[in-house]
């Protein structure tokens, strides 16, 4: 089966996927902001996480449900699966081999998904509120 947008209109489409400030990451931030939860977004850490508590040692990862295979949602695309399968399952080896990093590292590392974080915000604030807390009692 063949695409239905011209290579142009397809690249233009494409293009447009943000990889930062996304929807997903706009509302968790504003949440844990709201929180009184202050966070930094600007780092060098592997794999680049969305939101960092440095003090902490907390990564926050905020996983797009196509580019990252959840396994609620994904959808194998029906034209040119062997690149898809493969682009997306390069992500999601990826995504374990930063996560030992980070974690050989002494970060924590916590990921949600983009519908958890659109369905039921309030439950990834408190996730991170308990991890910051319980990260802080142990430095």
């Amino acid at each position: 089966m063949t695409d239905v947008l011209s290579k142009k209109q397809r690249s233009y489409c494409m293009s447009r996927i943000r990889n930062k400030n996304t929807n997903p990451e706009l509302l968790l931030r504003k949440a844990l902001w709201s929180m009184g939860l202050r966070y930094r977004i600007k780092n060098k850490l592997p794999g680049k996480p969305d939101i960092i508590y440095p003090s902490l040692k907390v990564a926050i990862f905020i996983d797009g449900c196509f580019w990252h295979k959840c396994p609620k949602h994904f959808q194998l695309p029906k034209t040119r699966t062997s690149f898809w399968e493969n682009k997306i399952n390069g992500n999601v080896e990826r995504d374990r081999k930063i996560e030992t990093l980070l974690s050989s590292m002494g970060w924590l590392v916590l990921r949600f998904w983009e519908h958890e974080i659109r369905d039921t915000v309030q439950n990834c604030t408190q996730q991170i509120a308990l991890a910051l807390t319980n990260r802080g009692k142990h430095t």
